[in-house]
C-alpha cells in the first residue's frame, strides 16, 4: 500500500484502497477526500464501503476464524505474532506519525509519541497473551473445576478520529490476543493512518482474513454493529453514538465495550503546589487542542487561591500558542476539522450568552500561518454556574470552565454533578484529603498531583454516561473473551 512506503505523497486523483481480510480492496462507496486541517488542502482520497458490503466483510472474518485456527492457536504463538506487530509499528513510527499529523492536525511530537505508544500496546498484549492464566476454583464436591476463557469470535471495532493510532492499537491488539477476528471501522477523517497501522499488523504475519479496516458514513457503522455475525462491539467515541449502538444491539444482547465522552473535573486545593498544578491543568485541557476524552475541562479552584491560581493558569495558557504541526515549537496544532472548530465556537458563544467571561482566547489566532487551518486559541471562561450548558456538555476543544469552591463537601457535590464520569484530577499536599476525595469522585480514573498519566497495564473506562466495560490491562484482553466453567468428575 502506498501509504506505508513514505514519504506520504498520494496523488490527488488516486484512491487509497481499504483492507479487507488483510488484502487491499476497493469499496463500492463514494471515495472520501482527505483534508489536512492545518492547511485546508485536500491531500488525497480514500475508498469507502456501502452498508450492503458490510455483511460480506464480516463473512470474510468469520471464514478466517474457521480456516486459520487462530482461536485455537496456543497463546505463546499468538504472542510471538503480536510482538512482531510491535516491531513493524516501531519501524514505521515516522510514517504513521506523519499520516496522523496530516489527517487530524496533532503535532509531530505528539503523533510520534502515539505511534510508539501503539507499538507498546501490541508488545504489552503479547506478554499478557502468553502469561495470563486460567483459574481452578476450589471444588465443593468430588470433581475438579476449571475456568477457561474463550474468544467471542468476530469483533466490530469502531475508533475515533482524535487518536487513531493508540485507539486502534487498544482494540486490535487485545482482540487478537484473545483469539478473535476484527473488523474495524475507521473514522472517516483518519482512515489513512488506521489503514497504515493495520497494514503493519498484516505484514507482521497475521493469518489472512483476521483483520479488515473499512470506512464510510453512519450507515456503514450501523450495518456493522447490527450484523448478526458480529459477536462483540467495541466502540470509542461520543456518548450519543454509544447510546445508539447500545439500543441497536439490545435485541441480540451482543456484549459491548463502550468508551464514551467525558467532562472531567480538575481540582486544585489551596495547599497544592500551584505552579505545578497550573502547568498540569493547562496541559490537561489544551494539549492536543483539548480533543481528548479525559481532557480536564472543568476546573475547580479553592476560593482562597482562585485569583493567584488564575494568574498562573493564564500565563500557561498564553504560552501554549498554536502553530503548524510540523513546527517543533508548536505546542498545539489545529482542531481536527473546520466543522469541529465551528462547533467549538458555537459552544463558546453559548457560554458567553449564559454569562461567561472570557479570560483568554475565545477566538481564532491571527496571522498568515493560521488563515488556512482550523486553529483555535486556548480559552478560559469564568463566571458560569454549574448548570450552564458549556459546563455540562462535552466540547472536545481547548476550552476550560473555571469554577471556585469553599469546602470539600461543596467540591465533591459540584464535581459529581455531571452525566459523565471518565476521569478527574486532584492537587493537594494532604494525602488524607487526596484519598477521601479520590474515593468520593465518580470517575473511572483519578489522578493525584499529576494528570493524563496513562499506562496500558491499568484498566481504563468510565462511570455513568462515560461508558461500559474497561480497556487496557489484563481486563482489556478478558473483555474480548468469555469465561467458561469446566467440570471433571473424579
Amino acid at each position: 500500500m502506498p501509504i506505508l512506503q513514505g514519504p506520504f505523497e498520494l496523488p490527488h486523483d488516486a484512491v487509497e484502497p481499504l483492507l479487507i481480510g488483510g488484502r487491499p480492496a476497493m469499496g463500492r462507496g463514494e471515495a472520501l477526500p482527505v483534508v489536512d486541517p492545518a492547511t485546508g488542502e485536500t491531500i488525497g482520497r480514500v475508498s469507502t464501503v456501502t452498508p450492503d458490503e458490510v455483511a460480506e466483510v464480516v463473512q470474510v472474518a468469520r471464514g478466517a476464524l474457521r480456516s486459520t485456527g487462530w482461536s485455537a492457536m496456543l497463546p505463546h504463538a499468538r504472542a510471538r505474532l503480536l510482538a512482531r506487530c510491535a516491531d513493524a509499528i516501531e519501524q514505521r513510527a515516522d510514517i504513521l506519525a506523519e499520516l496522523q499529523m496530516m489527517e487530524n492536525g496533532k503535532t509531530q511530537v505528539e503523533s510520534r509519541a502515539q505511534a510508539l505508544s501503539a507499538a507498546a500496546i501490541f508488545r504489552y498484549y503479547a506478554a499478557v497473551c502468553e502469561t495470563a492464566e486460567d483459574a481452578m476454583p476450589p471444588a465443593r464436591g468430588d470433581y475438579v473445576t476449571m475456568t477457561v476463557h474463550e474468544p467471542y469470535g468476530v469483533v466490530a471495532a469502531l475508533t475515533p478520529w482524535n487518536s487513531p493510532l493508540t485507539m486502534g492499537a487498544q482494540k486490535i491488539a487485545p482482540a487478537l490476543a484473545g483469539g478473535n477476528a476484527v473488523v474495524l471501522k475507521a473514522a472517516e477523517s483518519t482512515t489513512l493512518v488506521t489503514l497504515a497501522l493495520a497494514q503493519c499488523v498484516v505484514e507482521a504475519g497475521l493469518p489472512e482474513g483476521l483483520l479488515s479496516v473499512i470506512s464510510g458514513g453512519g450507515g456503514v457503522g450501523r450495518a456493522l454493529v447490527e450484523d448478526r455475525n458480529i459477536d462483540l462491539i467495541s466502540f470509542t467515541g461520543g456518548t450519543s453514538t454509544g447510546q445508539s449502538i447500545a439500543r441497536g444491539a439490545a435485541d441480540r444482547l451482543v456484549p459491548m465495550i463502550l468508551e464514551l465522552g467525558g467532562k472531567s473535573p480538575h481540582v486544585v486545593f489551596a495547599d497544592a503546589d500551584l505552579p505545578k498544578a497550573a502547568r498540569a491543568v493547562a496541559n490537561g485541557i489544551f494539549g492536543g487542542s483539548g480533543q481528548s476524552c479525559v481532557a480536564g475541562s472543568r476546573l475547580f479552584v479553592e476560593a482562597s487561591v482562585k485569583d493567584a491560581f488564575t494568574r498562573l493558569l493564564l500565563q500557561q495558557a498564553e504560552a501554549m500558542r498554536p502553530g503548524p504541526p510540523r513546527d517543533p515549537g508548536s505546542k498545539i496544532g489545529p482542531l481536527a476539522s473546520f466543522a469541529h472548530r465551528e462547533r467549538v465556537e458555537a459552544m463558546v458563544a453559548a457560554g458567553i450568552a449564559e454569562g461567561g467571561e472570557i479570560l483568554c482566547g475565545g477566538r481564532r489566532p491571527e496571522g498568515p500561518q493560521f488563515e488556512g487551518g482550523a486553529y483555535y486559541l486556548p480559552t478560559v471562561i469564568a463566571g458560569l454556574s454549574t448548570d450552564a450548558r458549556i459546563v455540562r456538555e462535552e466540547i472536545f476543544g481547548p476550552v476550560l470552565c473555571l469554577i471556585s469552591f469553599d469546602t470539600e463537601e461543596e467540591l465533591i457535590g459540584q464535581a459529581n454533578d455531571s452525566d459523565f464520569g471518565l476521569a478527574a484530577g486532584i492537587w493537594t499536599a494532604d494525602y488524607r484529603r487526596a484519598w477521601r476525595v479520590a474515593r468520593a469522585l465518580e470517575a473511572g480514573t483519578v489522578w493525584v498531583n499529576t494528570y493524563k498519566e496513562l499506562s496500558v497495564s491499568a484498566p481504563f473506562g468510565g462511570f455513568k454516561l462515560s461508558g461500559l466495560g474497561r480497556e487496557k490491562g489484563l481486563q482489556g484482553m478478558r473483555a474480548y473473551q468469555q469465561p467458561k466453567s469446566l467440570y471433571l468428575a473424579l
